[in-house]
């Protein structure tokens, strides 16, 4: 495991993730008992509700899980420079914050920089893991 000891940081963001994931999950199950939504119904697909945009700021977290915990498990075992690594999950874990804040405060445009914040991280993460291979 000593390996692993330059990806401190990016071993914390995947933690730090997961913990974001829980937040998402927790404020939309808040907002789906505050608004006495019935389970199983679908959620009024409308950008001025709250309970939908929690609901979307979830999904899209979820979306791009798999692609950040693959392209970290490439890049652990690549071994690029940590300092590289490290950086892009942090790039990436900033935009999935700020992604999820503008989801809930409606702020649209916002929303779509940092979603290209995060999608940076994750295209930085690949990049640098082919690198090592070079």
């Amino acid at each position: 495991m000593e390996f692993l000891l330059p990806y401190k940081m990016t071993i914390w963001v995947l933690g730090s993730v997961g913990s974001l994931l829980l937040l998402q999950l927790v404020v939309l199950d808040i907002a789906i008992l505050s608004q006495k939504h019935i389970p199983g119904f679908t959620i009024e697909a409308n950008h001025e509700h709250f309970l939908f945009r929690a609901n979307r700021a979830l999904a899209n977290s979820n979306e791009s899980l798999g692609i950040f915990i693959v392209f970290v498990l490439f890049a652990l075992f690549s071994q690029p420079i940590a300092h590289w690594i490290n950086g892009f999950a942090v790039v990436y874990l900033f935009g999935r914050i700020g992604h999820m804040l503008c989801y809930y405060f409606n702020m649209k445009i916002l929303r779509s920089i940092f979603f290209v914040v995060s999608l940076l991280g994750l295209i930085g993460l690949f990049v640098t893991a082919v690198m090592a291979w070079l």
